[in-house]
């Protein structure tokens, strides 16, 4: 008989105020227990075989610990959600180590990974050394799960000499092999930065599967809705070889999109034709799935359909890294929903794309930070971009053109409190882009504000091409220097005096084995904001 499907929780009004206990049915301490904070017995007994198929991985580096993550699934592709793993707690323990064979163990514990967050565990590892390499592992019954890497931060008033990051997003697995992920494992990364549609949630079927040689059941073939779909969704993109693989290599840092939820949602507006109330029944189960199957911290837990997403990193005193939702408080799409064109309800003071407490939070980190570099990860293309070659505009309400005053005192705060060094990172749009963020965008001798660096998607849209039919629209406007429509990522390296950005593309995704190409390069100087190609 096959596992009862855990219920969709209710979606009550006043649902930010609700607690996820209320909203989930997830116990505290079926919580607690998953964050490996106390195990008071050892249930090993009974445990499936090949229990790590999803692989393992960190994120969250701090100077003296990260997230290590794993979520027990022996059949991943389980259409019931629960990846083949029996209905009760397992106990799941963790080693970390200074080196590869585990003869130097610095941390081990156990945790219980329970079915209410679908068998995964967020342990919250403390008491390592700042900018460290170590090793980690997982046993649960008598298997032990692939060995995986990781690094801590430095300590807060470090000086490191380079921070090495990758920015990637948009990974539709049904459109391509993520392929550019095994290149960016091959680099000495110290972080990765994924910045929004970790999985998408179409349904999937011959119309859409362009990744060769590969098929799906039929229960893949509907749009997602319940937790279990969205388990199921999550299971299918982590069953990539080379995602589990670059996971298993780096810490990450994520943020999210629109489709680990639905397409071009805006806070509570769901864009499309249902109630409010079954959006927000949606969304509570979205969030619950990203996060059992992302390293995230127990800070970051689903509160029903609002999760504390934002936040704030730091290594050493060379970056800050403010993570942004760009979703999850949004103003809705303005003139009765339009997506593009010329509005002037955009550019009502009162529009944010932030919300006004992240708006607060960021600013007021802003204004306080004292590190070199200032990073901002983000979703959705800050950079204005007038989608009208001569006269007259046109621009996407999605991005922050239709969010232009929250985009204004953003910029006011870093010119008036002299922010060092902004640098934005962004994904969504599926195209590799460089631009300057200008004072005045209808002045190009006007002054830099700061630089945005625009992932490629790792898979979504398939191969791509080197230009498209809206190339010569983006790059009609000046402060874009980079136009791309092949898939890839941003590799850089930060130092005390400068950035430089390596855009890295590959030829095809539909089918396996494409090399790594350098698209274009460009150093960013401490104290000059701008691109300059090298």
């Amino acid at each position: 008989m096959p596992a009862r499907p855990d219920p969709l929780p209710p979606a009550p009004p006043g649902h930010r105020r609700r607690s996820f206990l209320a909203l989930s049915g997830v116990s505290a301490a079926a919580f607690a227990l998953g964050t490996g904070r106390a195990v008071a017995d050892d249930r090993t007994t009974g445990v499936p075989a090949d229990p790590f198929q999803l692989g393992v991985a960190s994120g969250e580096p701090e100077p003296d610990g990260v997230v290590l993550w794993t979520r027990l699934a022996p059949d991943p592709l389980a259409e019931d959600g629960h990846g083949g793993m029996p209905l009760r707690p397992t106990s799941v323990q963790y080693e970390v180590a200074e080196d590869e064979r585990f003869t130097r163990i610095a941390a081990r514990g156990a945790a219980l990974a329970t079915p209410e967050l679908g068998h995964s565990i967020h342990v919250e590892v403390r008491g390592l050394a700042p900018a460290r390499e170590y090793f980690y592992r997982f046993r649960a019954g008598r298997d032990i799960s692939p060995v995986g890497r990781t690094k801590t931060a430095p300590a807060a008033d470090a000086s490191p000499a380079a921070f090495r990051f990758a920015a990637a997003s948009c990974q539709a697995w049904y459109h391509g092999y993520f392929t550019a992920y095994r290149h960016m494992a091959e680099e000495d990364l110290d972080v990765v930065f994924f910045l929004g549609d970790y999985i998408y949630e179409y349904a999937i079927n011959a119309s859409n599967l362009w990744r060769e040689g590969v098929s799906v059941a039929a229960a893949h073939n509907a749009d997602v809705l319940t937790l279990e779909q969205y388990r199921l969704r999550y299971a299918l993109f982590k069953s990539d070889p080379d995602l589990q693989r670059l996971h298993a290599r780096v810490p990450w840092i994520v943020t999210s999109d629109d489709h680990e939820v639905v397409n071009n949602y805006a806070a509570d507006f769901p864009q499309y034709d249902v109630s409010p109330e079954d959006f927000l029944r949606r969304r509570s189960v979205a969030y619950r799935a990203y996060y059992e199957n992302l390293p995230l911290r127990a800070a970051l837990l689903p509160s029903g359909p609002a999760m504390p997403l934002y936040r704030r990193l730091r290594y050493g005193r060379l970056a800050a890294l403010h993570v942004l939702d760009t979703r999850q408080y949004r103003d809705d799409y303005p003139c009765d929903g339009a997506a593009t064109g010329t509005c002037d309800e955009a550019n009502d003071p009162n529009r944010s794309i932030l919300g006004p407490d992240q708006e607060r939070w960021l600013f007021d980190g802003l204004g306080a930070s004292d590190t070199t570099w200032n990073v901002l990860t983000q979703q959705v293309v800050m950079a204005s971009i007038d989608r009208t070659i001569g006269a007259g505009t046109s621009y996407s309400f999605d991005q922050w053109d239709g969010f232009t005053a929250c985009r204004d005192r953003l910029f006011d705060v870093i010119q008036q409190r002299r922010v060092a060094n902004p640098v934005v990172l962004t994904g969504d749009i599926h195209r590799s882009v460089a631009a300057e963020l200008k004072a005045d965008w209808t002045d190009p001798d006007s002054a830099t504000v700061g630089t945005e660096l625009i992932a490629s998607s790792i898979g979504s849209n398939g191969d791509g091409t080197d230009t498209d039919s809206l190339g010569p629209i983006w790059l009609s406007n000046p402060h874009v220097k980079l136009y791309n429509a092949r898939r890839g990522y941003v590799s850089c390296t930060m130092t005390p005096t400068e950035l430089t950005s390596d855009f890295r593309v590959v030829p095809y995704v539909q089918r396996q084995g494409a090399p790594i190409n350098s698209l274009a390069r460009f150093v960013t100087e401490a104290g000059r904001p701008g691109l300059n190609p090298a």
